[in-house]
């Protein structure tokens, strides 16, 4: 895959953390004690897998885990260390590297963790399937793998593909107006269904509620989803399947329907 065909995911959060806060992160701090039915982390090893602008990581700091964060994105990094720095605390139990999930001697070398947590990237990696199980493999007996994958919608992931294509083949002063319109369709969508129920259609509401839904930001999941390259999916039985034949026990899911988005996962992986 060819530069100009990978999204630039580490600078879009850099434009993120302008906008983080403390309630921003004290949602992440909830949202992740939901995901994994913990309420601390304390003596636990937690390893985020394309940390992204660093929030969740800096989520499982505050829970009490030692931390290692890795994306392959050198902004991300950046992102990320900027964020440890500014919000984090001083102890050294947060070490960020950059590298590749598909990396196996990176990935070798990170050990292993009671919590594996990648929410939202393994698709993005261009070889999802290998980047699933090498993600699997650094999770502990009894410990917990957590991850966010693409729903296939299929005929709708097509096109959403060509639209993640048009993104990052057009100069880079028109992709603002690229998202802004794609998005706007949608929103305009979702409007009318809001209308057609008797609700407000005004989006302020939903992309309020965005905010309190782990910490994040509607504008930034809107450039993340139309220009995010590489792009894979796959329905839930091609995720569980596989994993469940590897020693991991479906612990819980969330899934999208026939809709888009993406499922999400947690596994506990057996003693045995």
């Amino acid at each position: 895959m060819t530069k100009e065909e990978r999204f630039a995911f580490g600078k879009n959060w850099q434009s993120f953390l302008a906008e983080l806060d403390e309630d921003r992160i004290e949602q992440a701090v909830f949202s992740l004690q939901q995901l994994l039915g913990l309420q601390t982390l304390e003596g636990k090893r937690f390893m985020d897998l394309g940390c992204g602008s660093g929030l969740f990581s800096l989520a499982a700091q505050r829970l009490g885990a030692e931390v290692i964060s890795i994306d392959y994105d050198t902004f991300s990094v950046a992102c990320s260390e900027e964020l440890r720095d500014r919000f984090g605390s001083k102890s050294p139990k947060w070490n960020i590297k950059q590298g590749s999930v598909l990396d196996p001697v990176l990935m070798q070398s990170l050990g292993c963790a009671d919590v594996v947590y990648s929410w939202g990237v393994l698709h993005h990696t261009g070889a999802m399937d290998k980047a699933i199980v090498n993600a699997a493999e650094r999770t502990k007996p009894s410990g917990l793998f957590c991850m966010a994958i693409y729903n296939d919608q299929g005929g709708g992931s097509r096109r959403w593909l060509r639209i993640k294509k048009i993104y990052n083949a057009i100069p880079s002063w028109l992709r603002f107006f690229w998202v802004l319109a794609v998005a706007g369709i949608y929103e305009c969508k979702f409007a009318l269904a809001r209308l057609v129920r008797f609700r407000n259609p005004m989006p302020f509401r939903d992309w309020q509620a965005k905010r309190k839904d782990r910490g994040m930001s509607a504008w930034h999941d809107w450039v993340d989803w139309i220009g995010g390259l590489p792009f894979e999916v796959a329905k839930p039985e091609l995720i569980v399947v596989p994993l469940r034949q590897r020693g991991f026990v479906l612990e819980n899911m969330k899934t999208v329907g026939s809709g888009w988005g993406c499922n999400e996962y947690v596994f506990s992986k057996s003693q045995d």
